[in-house]
């Protein structure tokens, strides 16, 4: 596969306004003349290899921010909303990756605005819920606000990170008991009580007796990033600058739990593990006392400048298809609305309960994956009352394969390997899918009279 070039205009212009240099200044010690550095930081050239080594040994760069995957996600997002027929025209691709390395406010902008009308033709369509309803601007709910806030930041926030880390020392547990001792927080176990239950008046923390240990132990960071972090918490949610109260309340919930993760997996010594059993999730999942589900999501925030893991996605579904949980430090970005596509293996996780599925897998614009998904229930441990059900999916691009135990046996190198997959059937580009649920929103539809194929209508090329 040919090498893509790399367009880093903003990550420069960014760099050299840090750095307080003129543009005169930044090219000389680049190496690169006044025009060159000019064109570059407006996308209109690539990044030369001469340019990345400069950024590296004059500045100490950690050279693989250049490659953040906010254009990535925003050209996925700006395909989605403009394959809405509300508009005629699709622009080139080299025009929205133009757009969202160049201007990505604007581009943000745009997708917030599109979700607003998105919204509000659906509440028009349900006739219970418009009809005696002004029609008025309906802005972003609190939940795809937050959702965004942690998808254009990698899902790694490193002062809270950072903080985690410290608080665990070398035994998060013992840590922990340690906080509740020194604030005379007593912990209880109770059936008649929820996940968790915090008086702060008796001081008492009850945890669910249902729950299992890993649960337990999560639920007891959380509680404590609440009474320890919470000028910290504040501090990263005014810089989030969310638009609601109600949003605000939902990430700093998402602010405790990224603090019960990343103190009962520390980064240092988690990604250590992680390269050591060659991300082996069970192994990990026994050594740090976390359940799968909490090692795989750990694994795909591991992205510390200068110190990053594997770039990986990490997405839960529920049995109806429905994404309850996403996150990707890689190229694959997932729709915005709408379910996953059918065709990756997570949705077959719920066939074969209690087994890892291993899943070699092509992108339509080239890109390999190496995907795992397994089933996780979680068991309401009552008479009629119901189980959840999910099924949970890590993946990365093949390139990192050799890193994972999940990639011995597979013949990565065979081309007829790779089951072709996409993100959502209404940008999915290919013509000839068994499993497409709708028409791509981007091409022309035929139905023809006298002959029929898998799909009652043929794709335009």
């Amino acid at each position: 596969m040919a090498q893509k070039k790399l367009y880093a205009g903003v990550k420069l212009r960014e760099t050299r306004t840090r750095l307080g240099l003129t543009q005169k200044v930044f090219a000389a010690k680049l190496g690169v003349s006044l025009p060159y550095l000019n064109q570059m930081e407006n996308n209109h050239r690539p990044v030369s290899t001469t340019v990345v080594l400069a950024l590296a040994q004059e500045f100490g760069m950690d050279v693989t921010e250049l490659s953040s995957g906010d254009t990535e996600r925003l050209v996925s997002d700006m395909r989605e909303a403009l394959a809405d027929p509300l508009f005629s025209d699709t622009p080139p691709q080299a025009d929205l990756r133009l757009a969202a390395s160049n201007a990505p406010a604007l581009t943000r902008a745009f997708l917030e605005l599109h979700s607003a009308y998105r919204r509000t033709q659906e509440r028009m369509a349900s006739l219970d819920a418009a009809l005696g309803q002004r029609a008025e601007y309906v802005a972003a709910s609190p939940w795809d606000e937050v959702r965004d806030f942690f998808h254009y930041i990698d899902n790694h926030i490193d002062a809270v990170d950072r903080a985690a880390e410290h608080f665990a020392g070398s035994d998060p547990m013992a840590a922990a008991h340690k906080a509740l001792e020194d604030r005379g927080i007593t912990l209880r176990v109770s059936e008649e009580t929820g996940l968790r239950n915090f008086d702060p008046e008796r001081r008492v923390l009850t945890l669910a007796a249902r729950s299992d240990t890993a649960s337990r132990n999560f639920q007891i960071l959380h509680q404590l990033a609440l009474i320890t972090q919470m000028d910290l918490l504040e501090a990263t949610l005014d810089l989030a600058r969310l638009q609601s109260d109600e949003s605000r309340a939902i990430a700093r919930i998402g602010l405790a739990n990224y603090f019960a993760g990343a103190a009962l997996l520390p980064y240092s010594r988690f990604r250590a593990a992680a390269q050591e059993t060659r991300h082996d999730i069970e192994r990990l999942a026994y050594r740090f006392g976390a359940s799968l589900e909490q090692v795989m999501h750990r694994l795909s925030t591991l992205q510390r400048i200068g110190d990053k893991g594997v770039p990986f996605f990490f997405v839960r579904v529920d049995q109806a298809g429905n994404i309850t949980k996403r996150h990707s430090a890689t190229r694959l970005q997932f729709a915005r609305f709408g379910g996953a596509c059918p065709l990756w293996n997570v949705h077959r996780a719920f066939e074969t309960p209690g087994r890892f599925l291993r899943q070699l897998a092509q992108t339509p614009d080239g890109e390999r994956y190496l995907l795992l998904a397994r089933d996780v229930s979680k068991p309401a441990h009552a008479w009629r009352a119901p189980d959840r059900r999910f099924a949970i999916a890590l993946g990365c691009e093949v390139s990192h394969a050799a890193g994972l135990v999940y990639a011995d046996g597979l013949d990565t190198g065979n081309a007829d390997a790779y089951e072709p997959i996409g993100t959502s059937c209404r940008i999915c580009e290919r013509r000839d899918c068994h499993q497409r649920a709708i028409p791509p929103l981007e091409r022309k539809l035929r139905f023809p009279v006298n002959r029929r194929h898998q799909l009652p209508y043929e794709i335009d090329e």
